[in-house]
C-alpha cells in the first residue's frame, strides 16, 4: 500500500482542518447544536420554486464562467440600490459561495510571501486561503470591545498586500463604525493594499447599519453570498466583484477550479435577488428575538460581553472549565481558539438555531 509521507503539498499540510466542524461533527445526538452557523429556517418559497422550475425547463448545464448575465445584472442592481456601489456585469464572477470566492480573491491578488491582514478573532477561513495561497497570514488584534482600532490597523497595514474586512463579524457580531471602514479603505488605497470585504451576514444587523467598503475606495473586492441573508447555505451561491482588472485574472482561477456556479442554484438566486424581500425582514426579525433571547440567558447566568451588532454569533469569554463544563451538559458551541492566536479565552454561540434550542441550551447551561 503506498505510503504519501512527505508526498503531500507542505501548504495543505501547514492548514489545520476547521475547529467548527470538528464539533459540529463530533457532538452527541442528543445535544443541542449552537456551534454552527446554519439558519434553521427554510429557504423561501419562491427561491425555492425558481430552482425547482430550472430543473423542470432544462437550465441544468454549465453557464458562462462568470455566471448568468441576467444574475450578474441582478447582482450589480442589488449593489447599486442597497450597497451604494457601482459595478457592471463583467466586474461580477458568480462563485460556489463566499468561501469560493474568498479563495479566488486572495490566489488572485497574493504572491509568495505577502501579507494579509484579518481579524482576529476573525473567521477561519481567512488563515486557511491565505496559506494555501503561499501567502503570510497575519492577524490584527481587536479592542476589549471586540472592535478594530483604526490607528492599529494602519500600522499593520504598511507593507501589507491584503486586508480582510468582515463586517458584521463572524464569530464577534461586530458591525464596524462607518469611520472605522471609510478609515482603513482609504488608507489600504492610499498604501497598495487591497481591501476583500466579507458582507455575508450584512442583512442580519439590529442596533447599528451597514456599510459597504466599496463606497470608500475603487481597490476593494466586495464578497457577499445568498448563504445567509436567504438561509441558502447548501445552494452553494456566492460573487465577488471588483475592479474589472482584477476580475479579468479572477476568471483564470474560478474557471479552473469550478467552471462555474450550479446552473440551478444561480437561477434560484436571479429570483432571490429580484423577488419580495420581505422574507429577509422577517428572518433579521427572528434572529433579533434569539438575540436577545440568549444574551438575556447568558447575561443571567453570569456572562460579561459586548451585546453583538449583528450576524447571528455571540463571542463570549470564558474559562476552560466552563467551555467543558457546557459541552458536557450537552450543548454544542465553539471554543475561541479556533478563530485565531487572540481569541483563547472565548466561545462562540450562535443564535441561528431555534428558540426552542436556546431555551433547552439555556436550561442546561444554567445547571453547570
Amino acid at each position: 500500500m503506498a505510503t504519501y509521507t512527505g508526498r503531500i503539498s507542505q501548504r495543505v499540510r501547514d492548514v489545520e482542518m476547521s475547529g467548527i466542524r470538528k464539533f459540529f461533527q463530533s457532538a452527541s445526538p442528543d445535544a443541542i447544536n449552537l456551534g454552527i452557523g446554519q439558519p434553521d429556517l427554510p429557504t423561501p418559497e419562491h427561491i425555492k420554486e425558481a430552482g425547482i422550475a430550472a430543473i423542470r425547463n432544462n437550465h441544468t448545464g454549465y453557464t458562462f464562467n462568470y455566471g448568468l448575465p441576467e444574475l450578474r445584472e441582478a447582482i450589480c442592481s442589488k449593489l447599486a440600490r442597497e450597497n451604494g456601489i457601482s459595478h457592471t456585469p463583467g466586474e461580477v464572477i458568480v462563485t460556489a459561495g463566499a468561501g469560493e470566492a474568498l479563495f479566488v480573491a486572495i490566489t488572485t491578488l497574493v504572491r509568495e510571501g505577502e501579507r494579509v491582514l484579518f481579524q482576529d478573532p476573525g473567521f477561519v477561513s481567512y488563515e486557511a486561503c491565505t496559506v494555501l495561497a503561499g501567502g503570510r497570514p497575519e492577524g490584527v488584534p481587536l479592542t476589549p470591545d471586540l472592535r478594530l482600532d483604526v490607528e492599529a490597523c494602519k500600522e499593520q497595514m504598511d507593507g501589507a498586500r491584503v486586508f480582510v474586512l468582515n463586517s458584521p463579524g463572524n464569530p464577534t457580531g461586530t458591525v464596524e463604525d462607518e469611520e472605522t471602514i471609510r478609515a482603513i479603505v482609504e488608507y489600504g488605497n492610499d498604501h497598495g493594499v487591497t481591501i476583500i470585504s466579507d458582507e455575508v451576514y450584512e442583512h442580519f444587523v439590529y442596533d447599528k447599519t451597514h456599510y459597504s467598503a466599496a463606497r470608500y475606495g475603487d481597490d476593494v473586492i466586495t464578497i457577499n453570498a445568498t448563504s445567509k441573508t436567504y438561509s441558502m447555505t447548501g445552494w452553494r451561491l456566492g460573487f465577488m466583484a471588483g475592479p474589472g482588472e482584477v476580475i479579468e485574472e479572477a476568471i483564470k482561477v474560478h474557471q479552473n477550479c469550478q467552471t462555474c456556479a450550479t446552473s440551478i442554484s444561480q437561477y434560484a438566486a436571479l429570483a432571490a435577488y429580484t423577488g419580495d424581500n420581505a422574507c429577509v425582514t422577517a428572518m433579521r426579525d427572528e434572529y433579533r428575538v434569539r438575540r436577545d433571547m440568549l444574551y438575556n440567558g447568558l447575561s443571567d447566568c453570569g456572562f460579561v460581553f459586548p451585546k453583538p451588532d449583528g450576524a447571528f454569533y455571540m463571542f463570549v469569554p470564558m474559562e476552560p472549565e466552563t467551555f467543558r463544563a457546557i459541552i458536557d451538559a450537552g450543548v454544542v458551541i465553539i471554543p475561541g481558539d479556533a478563530f485565531g492566536e487572540r481569541s483563547a479565552g472565548y466561545a462562540r454561540f450562535s443564535y441561528a438555531a431555534s428558540r426552542n434550542d436556546i431555551k433547552s441550551a439555556l436550561e442546561r447551561i444554567q445547571t453547570i
